[in-house]
């Protein structure tokens, strides 16, 4: 037969919770700010030119018939905006993996999508380029990478 709970026993299990439920939290402190900002680039980069004579709002719509900065634009925004936005939000540990990892995807996709701008299969020596407004997203694409990774490591061990 068990007897009547203490309070200490009480407490104790009130502050367990407490710990486990902190645990899954995030503090992004002044990273906040970087990560605000480098979501903002990603968005006035839409409307400077990225492919050719495409803006990035054309790319994202389907307009430009490149694989590679369609691909980049999608994960800009699902991961870099919208996850980043939620994220912030939430403030939930596991997010901050999951658009550390969706960012890593998106980074390595947008240096390929300058890339391909660079090289071309014509007689020419030099490509088209990037446009100014894929550059400045694939930068803060790297910029969001590295503040997340960054948060997500700094959370303590489990004990």
């Amino acid at each position: 037969m068990c007897g009547p709970v203490s309070d200490e026993d009480f407490l104790r299990k009130e502050v367990d919770a407490v710990e486990r439920q902190a645990a899954k939290r995030i503090d992004p402190g002044t990273g906040a700010l970087t990560i605000s900002i480098a979501v903002l680039a990603i968005l006035v980069s839409l409307i400077l030119p990225w492919v050719g004579e495409h803006s990035g709002l054309q790319v994202v719509l389907g307009e430009s018939e490149l694989f590679l900065p369609t691909l980049f634009s999608y994960l800009a925004l699902a991961v870099g905006v919208a996850g980043s936005g939620i994220t912030l939000a939430v403030r939930r540990w596991v997010l901050t993996w999951v658009c550390s990892l969706g960012l890593f995807a998106g980074s390595i996709i947008g240096v390929l999508s300058i890339w391909t701008q660079q090289t071309t299969t014509s007689n020419k020596t030099i490509g088209p380029g990037p446009g100014i407004g894929l550059v400045i997203a694939v930068i803060a694409v790297v910029v969001l990478l590295v503040k997340w990774v960054k948060i997500a490591a700094s959370r303590p061990p489990q004990l």
